[in-house]
């Protein structure tokens, strides 16, 4: 504004003003204006004051977390201040990391510890390991000076010394008490020279007072234990017992001919080895009162089908005729677990909870023999070979693999490796070998009569395996896993696996639904747990078909043996359905 004054001033020469004096009039000074706006710095000013604090004020041990970088002062600077009102040390309960107050970690070896923990107990005295360098010792200074600062563990050489001379007369008097007992007394155990001479304890030189003899109440009562205990053993080592009894459904056990109701018909052969995908429901059998935990075509023809029942009957269904129960066997007190025909189906075993195994004959439906071990049976199966018809294989839930002689009723065999409960037992290569799975989620293949395992087969990927099935060609076995799929290992000497087919889709995580081969061996089929019957192309590994079969879990599945299309599925519903 001056300056602007200043020139207007030089360009008018003619005013009254610069005609006028310097002395007339002082020259006006106007205030400088500032076009910034006004700023409050009341908390800048607060706040650098508040940082300028915390690096000088000494940090709170309660505290967990520092927003600037603290000096070394600060760290270790010594608590000032009142003592904590309500801690009987002073100590906040920050600081406190046991309830006596604050404790330092040490890093102490195992060895060092006690060595000094037991120095102390003994001598008075023990190295601090806290303390710096310098005098690092606690305790009976006094002790500690006469004893020449040793620990327990470092004996100085005139004790040593002395000890060895202790020993040594005590053996020399032990050997002068030798010479003068007599001879017979220490070759006679009942003497105190024998126990002095074969001491091997502290203990072993001290006779046992007399023997006190019982009362006869207490006798009484020793007899009544050991009697009691022996029972509760016997019952443990056999299944329950079971009043067996069966009945008969069909109209006549023998025809006309005097043929048995059991006989194969003479018509039955297959008509095609190709086999098809069924598509439809024909025949539905219900007669079961719980759930059907096994199904098996008989043998050859399949004119008849077994079930095993969680309600602890086994029943056999016509199929090919009348479509009805034809039998019921009635001898377990417990759910039916497996079942398995001989070769010629005029026999059949069952497995059941009630830690039984029952060898049944198929026509007239009698208990030909019973086999226990005091155990959980998993599966049975009998050895296939025609000359070893009498061999029984039962994998048990004590991780044993049992085998009978099923003649002489005695056990001829333990197969003891497994670490888990074993779930399936396959034969393979001719019958001379089998294959086992177990809970221990591993293989294991056996030579036939030999317990040494040849082949273990355990992966960390492998789930359990509770169903396993051989492929009609005798080259492949299908293995059920827990883990939704079904692998396929070789049956060949190193019982590989195959990891180009793979077969999945099907959720049967949980259950043991039994895998299959139809009898031509182009597919896979399986239950799952949703009650749906899963079909797979054998070459191709593709989901072929899918049918809903049951309410609730579809645990078993089996193809009939000559008529190429038909299958059977079984299912906790209590049903046993008949697909064409």
């Amino acid at each position: 504004m001056d300056l602007l004054r200043a020139y207007s001033d030089d360009q008018n020469p003619n005013s009254p003003a610069s005609s006028s004096s310097p002395e007339s009039s002082p020259p006006r000074l106007l205030p400088p204006k500032s076009a910034a706006p006004q700023v409050d710095d009341t908390m800048l000013a607060l706040t650098v004051a508040k940082n300028r604090s915390a690096m000088t004020r000494p940090i709170d041990p309660t505290q967990h977390l520092i927003d600037f970088n603290p000096t070394y002062d600060q760290l270790w600077a010594p608590i000032y201040g009142p003592s904590h009102p309500y801690a009987k040390d002073g100590l906040a309960q920050g600081m406190r990391n046991h309830k006596l107050g604050f404790v330092e970690d040490a890093a102490i070896e195992p060895f060092i510890f006690d060595e000094q923990y037991n120095t102390f107990q003994n001598y008075g005295y023990a190295a601090d390991p806290s303390a710096s360098a310098g005098y690092n010792y606690v305790g009976d200074l006094t002790a500690l000076q006469k004893n020449d600062a040793v620990s327990v563990y470092n004996i100085p050489q005139h004790e040593q010394k002395k000890r060895k001379i202790e020993k040594r007369k005590e053996n020399e008097e032990d050997g002068d008490e030798a010479d003068m007992v007599d001879p017979e007394e220490v070759a006679n155990p009942a003497s105190e020279a024998w126990l002095m001479k074969n001491r091997k304890s502290p203990w072993a030189g001290k006779k046992e007072g007399p023997p006190v003899e019982l009362t006869e109440e207490q006798k009484k009562y020793a007899e009544e234990y050991a009697k009691k205990k022996g029972e509760e053993k016997g019952a443990g080592d056999k299944g329950e017992a079971v009043v067996e009894k069966t009945t008969f459904h069909g109209k006549e056990e023998r025809d006309y001919q005097g043929r048995s109701w059991i006989a194969q018909p003479k018509d039955a052969k297959a008509s095609n080895d190709h086999c098809y995908i069924p598509k439809r429901l024909v025949h539905t059998w219900s007669g079961h009162t719980k759930g059907v935990n096994a199904i098996r075509f008989f043998p050859n023809s399949g004119h008849l089908i077994l079930s095993a029942g969680l309600d602890t009957k086994c029943k056999i269904w016509d199929v090919s005729n009348t479509g009805k129960c034809m039998r019921t066997y009635m001898g377990h007190s417990k759910a039916v677990r497996d079942i398995c025909f001989s070769n010629d189906g005029s026999k059949f075993l069952s497995a059941g909870y009630d830690k039984n195994i029952k060898y049944w004959d198929t026509e007239t439906g009698q208990v030909i023999s019973t086999f226990s071990t005091g155990k959980v049976p998993y599966v049975v199966k009998l050895n296939p070979d025609d000359d070893k018809q009498n061999v029984l294989l039962a994998g048990m839930s004590d991780k044993k693999i049992v085998q009978w002689d099923m003649n002489e009723g005695k056990i001829t065999q333990e197969y003891d490796q497994h670490l888990g409960a074993v779930n399936t037992i396959t034969f393979v290569d001719n019958n001379r070998r089998f294959v086992t799975s177990s809970d221990d989620k591993s293989l294991r293949v056996w030579e036939f009569g030999i317990p040494v395992v040849i082949k273990y087969i355990s992966e960390p990927h492998m789930h359990s395996m509770p169903s396993i099935s051989l492929h009609p060609n005798s080259n492949w076995l299908a293995a059920q896993s827990m883990d939704n799929q079904i692998l396929i290992y070789s049956t060949r000497e190193k019982f590989q696996l195959n990891k180009k087919k793979r077969f999945a889709g099907h959720v049967v995580a949980g259950y043991a639904c039994q895998v299959n081969f139809s009898p031509d061996g182009r597919f896979v089929f399986s239950g799952d747990g949703e009650g749906r019957c899963w079909f797979w192309d054998w070459k191709s590994c593709k989901v072929f078909r899918t049918l809903k079969c049951h309410e609730g879990v579809c645990i078993g599945a089996a193809w009939h043996p000559l008529e190429q299309s038909k299958v059977a599925t079984c299912g906790w519903d209590g049903l046993i359905k008949y697909w064409d």
